[in-house]
């Protein structure tokens, strides 16, 4: 398991959190298999995950969790496997719960658009696995839509993967290059601290921008 890229961020300029849905996405038992998906980064990820969604909670904001439901052969995320169960630091019930087969969290049941909209939010802070699949696929088609999203890079991972020429990249490349495709054009990437330390006024303490 390696450690993630230490990425210089700067202090954002945040929205009002109180419109923000944390999504949680696909924080499922079945990515622990090393076997099947191979070496791993930051190992933070699941503990800053628990640390967002804990100040979520303390201050009544809204939190969705997504869940994969994988239709491939094999997959440790199939429906009825422990795998596809959530890790044990998804607690608690959610808002709403969306349930998927492909990477878009954009393309399940129910519709997270509609969602959002009919909870008058504009838009969400993206956490989960894995940081170039699901969470990029996600932030991106989010942000088309017209979402306001924040992207916590040390809230999420990913692993290893082969180029098509057979060379392999590295779990904490694919993440700074995940950042680097996102910020500024479909999404504010930050880190958890930056979010936890600064998003700390209850909601309804303020007027909704």
């Amino acid at each position: 398991m390696r450690t993630m890229v230490n990425v210089d961020l700067p202090e954002p300029d945040l929205p009002d959190l109180d419109r923000l849905a944390l999504l949680v996405v696909d924080v499922q038992q079945g990515f622990d298999d090393g076997d099947y998906w191979g070496p791993r980064n930051n190992p933070a990820c699941e503990d800053n995950i628990a640390s967002l969604l804990a100040a979520w909670r303390q201050h009544s904001r809204p939190v969705v969790f997504v869940r994969h439901d994988s239709t491939e052969a094999g997959s440790p995320l199939r429906a009825g496997q422990a795998g596809n169960d959530f890790k044990p630091m998804v607690t608690g019930e959610p808002d709403v719960l969306v349930t998927k087969h492909v990477n878009s969290c954009f393309h399940g049941t129910p519709s997270l658009d509609a969602w959002l909209r009919g909870q008058d939010l504009t838009g969400f802070v993206l956490v989960g696995i894995t940081t170039n699949h699901c969470c990029e696929t996600t932030a991106r088609v989010g942000a088309n839509l017209g979402h306001r999203v924040l992207f916590p890079l040390d809230a999420t991972h990913t692993f290893d993967r082969r180029g098509p020429d057979g060379g392999l990249v590295t779990a904490d490349e694919l993440a700074r290059v995940t950042a680097t495709n996102l910020h500024g054009e479909f999404a504010t990437v930050l880190s958890t601290e930056q979010l936890v330390s600064r998003g700390t006024t209850p909601r309804g303490a303020r007027l909704k921008a």
